[in-house]
């Protein structure tokens, strides 16, 4: 059975001009090609989240160079395409009580779906609702691949 969850890579950045271009050199450089990303930050530093095709990779690389960077597992959800399709998935994890720390979507659609990254607490709880109501979860191995 695949493993339903996803590697992310979290990376703090300095509030600075040139460390998001950094941490791109430092990928690219390595034959580490971006999937999805999410940049969220405050006045003095920023968390760059990634998705990318060998995580374990990106990883090492990144702390190499110098940057601080952790591994988190989240989801990957495919979704309908259509108005109403993230409510399908958000529903059942509201009335379950499961809070959404943060989602972003994906670059790339995975085949005629949406693809969106959830973080959420109680993974394993969240994933088996999204099963039951017949969402499909990518595995980790296919959504490196895409």
């Amino acid at each position: 059975m695949p493993r339903m969850r996803v590697k992310q890579i979290s990376v703090f950045l300095e509030n600075k001009s040139g460390r998001l271009a950094q941490v791109s050199d430092v990928l690219g450089a390595g034959g580490v090609n971006i999937r999805a990303l999410s940049i969220a930050d405050t006045t003095d530093f920023g968390i760059l989240r990634l998705i990318v095709n060998d995580p374990e990779r990106a990883y090492g690389l990144l702390k190499e160079a110098g940057f601080t960077a952790n591994l988190t597992d989240v989801l990957a959800v495919e979704l309908e395409d259509r108005p109403g399709g993230l409510a399908r998935a958000l529903r059942p994890l509201a009335e379950a009580g499961i809070n959404i720390e943060y989602l972003y979507a994906f670059v790339q659609k995975a085949r005629d779906a949406a693809l969106v990254v959830f973080r959420v607490e109680r993974m394993d709880e969240a994933a088996a609702i999204l099963q039951a109501r017949g969402i499909r979860l990518v595995p980790g191995e296919e959504v490196y691949r895409l």
